[in-house]
């Protein structure tokens, strides 16, 4: 298993936000995290990225149980994330922005993510090649994100909310771009609260409410599951 959570409890002061969350992602798969506002899944992939340190719990990857390590040792050992606050660097280009991602050590051969191979994936953020990350739509910025992380060339991805607040035609772009990166080989932990994208693009579904997982199971599983849909998810 490339990356397994087990029991996490992760706690805001004295909040108790992760209560037991268990999950895995292996590689070749699509994991999506559904739920609700405000139940804990972006501190799920915030406590495995190490912003928010469990206080009990692993978070496995590879192998190696990373809680308590800094995000940057997390990131150089193959996890990427994609913040849903997206954080680009408003006043470099988005070339500056995507050679930012890069991680050293990691410049030179094998099929690794470039500039240009980006721009393959990503011809709108091409043609935007010399323009400043705060001069970009909101779509623009959420796909420069995602292509920024990805200069990293992680083994896992997490990405928070991708399409929260972007209009349909953008959301439709910004899922060929999951697909076309999951399909360059990188495995995804995905966290999304609109049942829609998460049916499209994930292989197996974990539910979230209040903290613990509620339910996990394939697409199919979850469409049969109508309780739980209408109890948990904003369908």
């Amino acid at each position: 298993m490339l990356l397994e959570l087990k029991e996490l409890h992760t706690y805001y002061e004295e909040s108790h936000i992760l209560q037991g969350v268990s999950l895995n992602v292996d590689r070749g798969e699509i994991v999506c995290l559904l739920g609700r506002n405000g139940v804990g899944k972006s501190t799920t992939l915030k406590s495995i990225i190490g912003l928010v340190e469990p206080r009990s719990g692993q978070v496995v990857f590879k192998g190696r149980d990373i809680v308590g390590m800094p995000p940057y040792t997390i990131a150089k050992l193959g996890v990427g994330y994609v913040p849903e606050e997206r954080r680009i660097f408003p006043t470099l280009t988005v070339r500056e922005n995507l050679l930012m991602g890069i991680k050293p050590g990691q410049e030179g051969n094998g099929d690794r993510w470039t500039v240009e191979k980006v721009y393959k994936y990503f011809p709108a953020l091409q043609a935007r090649d010399k323009q400043k990350g705060g001069h970009l739509s909101g779509g623009e910025q959420q796909m420069l994100t995602i292509a920024r992380t990805i200069m990293g060339n992680p083994e896992v991805l997490l990405i928070d909310e991708p399409t929260e607040g972007l209009a349909p035609l953008i959301v439709e772009t910004v899922e060929e771009v999951i697909r076309d990166i999951h399909q360059h080989g990188t495995p995804i932990l995905l966290v999304e609260q609109n049942m829609r994208v998460a049916v499209r693009l994930a292989g197996r579904i974990y539910v979230i409410s209040k903290g613990t997982i509620v339910f996990q199971g394939t697409c199919e599983e979850l469409n049969g599951a109508h309780e739980i849909r209408e109890k948990y998810l904003e369908v």
